[in-house]
């Protein structure tokens, strides 16, 4: 019987028991937040499980597409590597909503099994729940008799509450469940062992092909089971695991619901199936993931990089990535299969069929990026064998396996399968721990979403001149969206830039890229690995035409001043404070320069001046820069060139020189042609990062002139206020002396205001079964004299329970004072108290047991606070 046949024999067999049927519901689950994809039958009849609805029709059947990838039910690793899973699959299934039951459901099982499909009864194994004791549960005695009224009781298994008790989660509908097994093996493995032996012991050939449940409890939230006052079924039966007994074939892949998919496979391939393992399972994991992949398209789900998009474009690459290795299919193959997927599951499933040629699209598209990137990896693979030959290594390092995984979309099993046929293996605890790093990065930083690489022109790598030129045409070679909290954010890659990318603490450029009909803003520059990537506010209307690239000439220069700057700070600090010093980062922008480096002191007022006396002097000198590029390593080395801690470097380096007596440095950056351009150079401040690291941040240049001038207008300001003292600093410290004063003075008065409080309130307590309780609005002239007036009161009075309700500098607050005792003997806690008195102004608060406080906005609410206070007390 083909497949098409055992389907609608199947949902025709149960329209003449009275059964609606009922179309798939779609494969991506949109409104509920528990599932990303239906991965059951019952999905779109779970509201009628909860109760949640009445259901439509009492009797139903269907064929629901599935997915399984990811969650409690993640199959995918195992799809292709076996022979009987699948991450796409159909669920035959039939419901009763409080009609029939469990004679019904056992007995109508069995006649399709055996007397419409033909069966054999021999073959065939059914379980029933065990019972069991934690949730006091008996053995399922009607399903057992039901059975064996059918079939010899050797064929009835019992199982436990693991595999025949069934549960939608943690609560609701849940009831035990009778299973039917196939046993497909030959009958000579037949004869030598049992059946019932291998029922649910991951036996290849003897497996679950249908699942009865009975749906009879609900779970409570205590985990205790409550009778339904009505009984439901719930079956499903794996449709390619029955095509496969009825077609009696070893494997689903054998069965004519792939055969045609992988005919066309070994057409285009030129290999064979059946003839070579590792190839066998590239046709399994293609043809499974085919339908997949076409079917979540076809219910509007896009590859994308977030969830539920994200894992379809796993599922993809995972496809192109086998069919890449070892079908060698270097160019987009699996949109082909597409025609296929709309001739064999369009009549049932018209989605497929209507959506062909969008579906193809998408895939072929997705394939096509994929593979340029898989290509790149590679390469870069090739690169780094020849590496480690070269060193008579035969481990690629963890941190080496990861980027190739983050960067070109290597999964570590493809690096370990490349590096296992080439006599290499892979540190996969490294990778382990580069991956858990990467998963700390994501989680403290914000959700985005990175788009695919759209090419506009091919990628011949990108041409840097911006040590050269500040403008430059160039056209397009590819770009993305981002999308984070801020909305969208656009990429692209020019051919040819003038702009620099972040690196080595200086700022990206920004600028505009022009064409003959618009003018784009370039936000900002960084590096993607070797990668120069513009951040732009829009992407163009015409991506394709040619672009004058023009970087912010006044950024740039200001940010060349800076970095200049930075590197005379380096060797000034040297010359000043040792040999010792090392730079442990650095930052560079327009605005300023921030430099850290190792040492282990505060700087003195002293030494700051000499290093900006030493920087000024080379910036007077006006020097030029002499700039090497292509320099070999070791000759830089024997200049003397400074490199940047932790820094990995090449064969070849760019060296930096103002004056090979004071400054060469190994760099990427830009720099001023003559130290003379910087104009001047500032400390603004010096001060410890962490331990043994100190920082410094300067200005150049127009913000070094303008903090100088106004540092000359602030103190032309104060000489002004204080009437042009003859001494500036002697008429400033007679003010300060002054106000201590009068500070000392006022807090004298304050203590002296809240002792006459204290002596009025504690004329104020009301003795209540034993405890003394003061309930009292005031004001006070701050918060500490607040804290102290509650602690005196306490200390004051035996047993006490002190509330203040305080207006201080015409805010409202409350503190709440009880004796220790009191938090045991009454159970009373000050913490709580002041929230719940604190809600009357709008505030909030806490503490300790025995005393708190709070704040508010509301200053009428203290008479409410106040009154309260009296109601829970008095």
């Amino acid at each position: 019987m083909e497949a098409k046949k055992i389907r609608s024999t199947f949902i025709e067999f149960f329209q003449s028991k009275q059964h609606q049927y009922v179309p798939s519901s779609p494969i991506v689950v949109k409104n509920d937040p528990t599932l990303m994809f239906t991965n059951a039958g019952m999905n779109q009849f779970k509201d009628a499980f909860l109760g949640n609805e009445i259901a439509k029709y009492s009797r139903v059947a269907n064929s629901q597409k599935c997915l399984r990838v990811s969650g409690k039910h993640n199959d995918l690793e195992e799809v292709g590597v076996d022979t009987y899973h699948h991450t796409m699959f159909e669920m035959l299934g039939n419901w009763s909503f409080g009609d029939y039951f469990k004679k019904e459901a056992i007995e109508w099982a069995w006649e399709l099994l055996t007397e419409v499909y033909k069966l054999p009864k021999d073959r065939l194994y059914v379980s029933v729940f065990q019972g069991d004791a934690e949730d006091k549960l008996e053995k399922d005695q009607e399903a057992y008799d039901l059975w064996k009224g059918i079939v010899a009781e050797d064929r009835i298994i019992m199982g436990s509450k693991k595999d025949n008790f069934w549960e939608m989660g943690d609560t609701g509908p849940c009831g035990p469940c009778s299973e039917i097994h196939v046993d497909l093996r030959s009958e000579a493995e037949r004869a030598a062992v049992p059946g019932r032996d291998l029922v649910n012991n991951d036996h290849p050939q003897v497996i679950e092909i249908w699942n009865l449940v009975f749906m009879q409890f609900n779970r409570l939230a205590d985990g205790s089971l409550k009778e339904l006052p009505a009984k439901h079924v719930d079956t499903g039966m794996g449709f390619e695991r029955l095509v496969r007994a009825i077609q009696m074939k070893s494997s689903n892949y054998d069965t004519d619901l792939f055969g045609p998919f992988i005919k066309a496979l070994e057409v285009k391939s030129g290999k064979t199936y059946g003839k070579d393992e590792p190839t066998d399972i590239a046709f399994r994991v293609i043809v499974d993931h085919i339908r997949a992949i076409s079917f979540t398209i076809a219910d509007g789900q896009i590859p994308s990089n977030n969830k539920a998009g994200y894992v379809i474009r796993r599922i993809l690459r995972r496809a192109v990535r086998y069919g890449y290795t070892f079908l060698g299919f270097h160019q987009p193959f699996l949109y082909e299969l597409t025609p296929l997927i709309a001739e064999y599951f369009g009549e049932v499933f018209p989605e497929v069929r209507a959506q062909q040629e969008f579906i193809s699209k998408v895939i072929q598209e997705e394939e096509a990026s994929f593979l340029r990137t898989l290509d790149h990896g590679l390469k870069m693979l090739e690169t780094i064998k020849a590496e480690l030959h070269a060193k008579s290594d035969q481990v690629i390092a963890g941190k080496t396996a990861f980027e190739l995984y983050d960067t070109y979309g290597f999964p570590l099993d493809l690096t370990s399968l490349i590096a296992r046929e080439n006599g290499f293996s892979v540190d996969e605890k490294g990778f382990g721990e580069e991956m858990e790093k990467q998963k700390t990065r994501s989680r403290a930083a914000s959700e985005q979403e990175t788009g695919d690489w759209e090419f506009v022109s091919e990628d011949t790598g990108v041409e840097f001149i911006g040590y050269d030129f500040t403008e430059t045409y160039s056209h397009i070679v590819k770009h993305r969206t981002i999308t984070d909290k801020k909305g969208d954010r656009y990429q692209l890659v020019l051919d040819k830039t003038p702009f620099y990318a972040e690196s080595g603490g200086q700022v990206g450029d920004t600028g505009w890229l022009i064409s003959d009909s618009e003018k784009i803003r370039v936000m900002d520059t960084k590096k993607e690995n070797d990668l120069i990537v513009h951040f732009v506010e829009k992407l163009p209307s015409n991506p394709e035409k040619r672009f004058s690239a023009e970087v912010d000439r006044e950024k740039r220069q200001l940010t060349m001043n800076n970095h200049t700057a930075t590197h005379l700070l380096q060797s000034a600090l040297k010359a000043v404070l040792g040999d010792h010093i090392q730079q442990r980062g650095s930052l560079v922008n327009e605005n300023l320069l921030r430099f850290d480096f190792s040492h282990f002191g505060k700087m003195t007022d002293e030494e700051i001046s000499k290093v900006e006396d030493i920087v000024n002097a080379k910036i007077r000198e006006n020097i030029s820069l002499v700039e090497q590029r292509n320099v070999p390593i070791e000759e830089a080395k024997k200049m003397g060139a400074t490199a940047l801690f932790g820094e990995k470097y090449g064969d070849f380096v760019r060296v930096i020189t103002f004056d090979k007596d004071f400054s060469v440095e190994l760099c990427g950056g830009t720099h001023v042609p003559s130290t003379g351009q910087i104009g001047l150079f500032k400390i603004t401040s010096e001060g410890s990062i962490s331990s043994g690291v100190r920082r410094i941040e300067a200005i150049t240049s127009k913000a070094a002139e303008t903090y100088l001038r106004e540092q000359e207008a602030l103190l032309k300001e104060l000489q002004e206020l204080l009437k042009n003292p003859r001494d500036l600093k002697k008429a400033v410290e007679s003010l300060i002396l002054e106000r201590n004063e009068l500070k000392k003075e006022i807090e004298s008065l304050h203590l002296e205001k809240a002792s006459g409080v204290k002596n009025q309130l504690l004329n104020q307590f009301v003795e209540k079964e034993g405890v003394n309780i003061l309930i009292a609005q005031v004001e006070l002239p701050n918060a500490d004299s607040l804290k102290k007036l509650a602690y005196e009161l306490k200390n004051e009075v035996t047993n006490a329970l002190v509330v203040l309700a305080a207006k201080i500098e015409d805010k409202p607050q409350i503190a709440v004072i009880l004796e220790d005792g009191l938090v045991v003997s009454k159970g009373w806690n000050a913490g709580q108290l002041v929230r719940d008195l604190a809600k009357e102004i709008q505030g909030g608060g806490g503490g300790q047991a025995f005393f708190a406080t709070a704040g508010g906005k509301d200053l009428a609410g203290l008479e409410k606070v106040v009154l309260k206070a009296k109601e829970m007390f008095l």
